[in-house]
Order: structure tokens, then sequence, then C-alpha cells
């Protein structure tokens, strides 16, 4: 369930403000907030490295559902002084790891209203100022395929797209053009070539438009393979997948998430994988990482923003705005043709506080004197509950 009907203090919010106060995260610098680094674009590893040079290495951050409520919609306006929205002080908690990465993914979920005609639960309509947000935050690209990518109709799909455009985000998962439905988000980190593609399991019962049934992609394994093996044929150094999947409010991977990231990670072309990372949300909740087959998987990362949310029996349950980030560091490969690998793969815990209205890095602001140890935990044991940490993975 994705519905958040009222607001209600959490126990412990003044506490969590007088951290979040001493972190920083209640306010943006500049008028828009700059992240630290150039926006992604399409480039080829010779030109991103320099003539003749060795390709650089990179790291890659992602994060969860960004699924603005009608309460979320109202703090972004409280947070703009009543003129407009502004959601970056929303996520300014979290805007150092974000911009610092090399090449950072997020999450849209919902697609963006028209003139003030904004909307919650159950069909989605967030004002655009979320693309600038994000922007702003770091966020190179975005996946937008959701099942709530069809709740305004390809209109909704056109405005989103537009505002991404506009505010210098790349997205990839819904379309405007059969073309932008067959393309990638390509994407420059280090002196790699990115390839992002993005599906969902379905759109909330919303049919695809019978002249359009490129503007959301489904999940089919055979077409993610294509389209995988494709983008490497037109140059793409590391292949992303990102997946809209699972049984929303199951902390475990189900039986379709578990197949199909078998199937993928096994899917190879001349020895060679042809996926290189695979990025889960929709469960409302974390879930696993897991290496398979040599490919990391994030089942699932929960919610990034996400108002008061009521699990299937109706009660408030706070596992709906946790969440992880997951950060990867990829080398080049000793040989051109072969693999960029990850060597070293971290996540982050992560916490929306209803109270303050914003993102929080739980392990900051727990040094900074929060009481979320219990939050922690939690994402800690279910993120390594597959046996990530023997691959590796670690908690920064």
């Amino acid at each position: 369930m994705t519905r958040s009907p009222r607001r209600r203090t959490r126990q412990g919010a003044t506490a969590l403000a007088a951290a979040l106060v001493a972190l920083g995260a209640v306010s943006c610098t500049g008028p828009g907030g700059p992240p630290e680094r150039a926006p992604a674009a399409p480039v080829s590893p010779s030109a991103a490295s320099g003539a003749g040079a060795a390709p650089r290495g990179f790291t890659l951050v992602a994060s969860g559902d960004v699924l603005p409520h009608t309460s979320i919609i109202a703090r972004a306006n409280e947070d703009a002084d009543g003129d407009g929205y502004d959601f970056r002080p929303m996520l300014a908690g979290v805007r150092t790891v974000v911009s610092r990465a090399d090449l950072a993914i997020c999450h849209m979920e919902t697609v963006y209203g028209a003139q003030g005609d904004y909307s919650g639960y159950p069909d989605f309509k967030s004002p655009p100022q979320v693309a600038a947000a994000l922007r702003a935050t770091g966020y190179d690209s975005c996946s937008t395929a959701s099942n709530h990518t069809l709740d305004d109709g390809t209109d909704g799909i056109a405005r989103t797209l537009g505002a991404l455009d506009r505010a210098g985000v790349k997205h990839a998962g819904s379309a405007r053009t059969a073309k932008e439905g067959r393309s990638p988000a390509w994407l420059r980190a280090g002196g790699a070539k990115v390839a992002q593609l993005a599906y969902t399991y379905g759109t909330n019962g919303y049919r695809l438009p019978r002249d359009r049934p490129w503007a959301v992609n489904l999940i089919d394994r055979r077409r993610i393979v294509r389209d995988a093996r494709a983008a490497r044929r037109a140059g793409a150094d590391v292949v992303v997948v990102s997946l809209h999947w699972g049984t929303e409010w199951q902390d475990e991977p189900d039986a379709q998430q578990l197949l199909l990231g078998r199937r993928l990670t096994a899917s190879r072309t001349k020895g060679r994988p042809d996926i290189d990372l695979i990025l889960g949300t929709h469960a409302h909740v974390p879930q696993a990482y897991e290496k398979v087959n040599g490919t990391w998987i994030v089942y699932g990362m929960g919610d990034q923003i996400a108002g008061e949310m009521f699990n299937p029996e109706g009660d408030q349950d706070d596992r709906g705005n946790m969440s992880s980030i997951g950060r990867f560091t990829f080398a080049p490969p000793a040989r051109a043709g072969q693999r960029w690998r990850v060597t070293k793969a971290e996540f982050l815990p992560q916490f929306f506080d209803l109270g303050s209205g914003r993102v929080v890095d739980v392990d900051r602001a727990i040094a900074h004197g929060a009481d979320l140890e219990a939050v922690r935990d939690r994402i800690r044991r279910v993120v390594l509950s597959r046996g990530a940490a023997q691959d590796g993975l670690v908690m920064r």
C-alpha cells in the first residue's frame, strides 16, 4: 500500500530535529544548491580519460522511491514559505553523499501534475519542483518506470520527463516517443560510458495506450536482455538495470525477484555479463543486497521520501520510511572488452523523519545524538540477510 491519509508527529521528533540542525540538514545552500560535479552526459571512454590515457574508475550511488504523499507536498509548500514548492531541504541531509559520487541514480516513482493540480495516494501527481531538488542534491538520472507511471496518462509522463530534462536529470523507463522508449539513459562516470535501463512489473491496472505501447517499460526478461545487449553494442561499458518489482511490505525478496535476478545475472555475451548492476524499488521497505552470478543485486532500497506509511494490516509502520543508499566502486578492466569490476560495495542507512520532513543520513544523525540505533540495526540486518557481508558488502 502507498497511502498516507494523515500526518502525525513521531516520538522523539524533538531530539532528532536537534540532531538535524547540528547536521545542517534543514537548509540548502544557494538558490539552486548546485552539486559538486558537472551534469552527467554521454561520452566515450577515450574522451573522458584523455587521449591514450587509461580509463578512470568511478563510484555510483543509488537510492529508493521518491513518493510524495499529500503531506510531503504540503511540507514542500511550507519549505517554500507558501510560495510554490521546495523539496531541496528534504534531501539536504544526503546531499554530501549523493553529490560526491561520480554517478548518482534515483527512482522517481510518481508523475508530475500541472498548474497546481497535485495529489497523493492513490493517483499521484507531484509538483514538478521535485526534479530541480533531485538535481540540486546531485542526482544525475532517475528511473521513471513504476506502478504509478500512468496515474495521469501520457500527459503525466510528458510533464515528468520534460521537468527532468529542464533540471538536467536523465531518465529511463518511460517515454514520450518510440525512439525514447528504445533508448537507455546514457551517462558518464569516470572513464566509463554507462547505460541505465528501467522497467516496472505493472501500472496499477492502467493499460498502456494502444498507440503508445512504448510509454512505459514493463518487465520482460527477454526484452531486458535484448536491451542490455543493444546498449553494450552501442558502447556501454557498464549496464545498470533499475527494476520496480517485488512484494510490498515484504522484507525478503519474493520468488519472482529471486528467479529474475538469477536469470538476468546469468545472461552473458561471449563470456561477459550483459548486466553489471541491478537496482530494485517498490517494496516500501529495505530489502537485501546479494551478489548473484558475480553481479550485485539490490532487491529493494525502500522509500527515500514518503509520508506516513500504513502496512497491509492498516497500522502505521516506520519501515515505510526506512531505506538504504547503495554505493558501488567500479574499476576499469585490465583489457578492452572485459568487464568493469565492482571493487567496493557499501550501503548507507537512511530514514525519512516525518516530524521534521527530512531525509536523514542515519549514521551521521546518530553521531550527533539522534536516537536511531534501532533503525540503523534493522536496516543493516535486512540488507545483510542474504549473506552479502561474505561477498564484501559493508555499511559505511
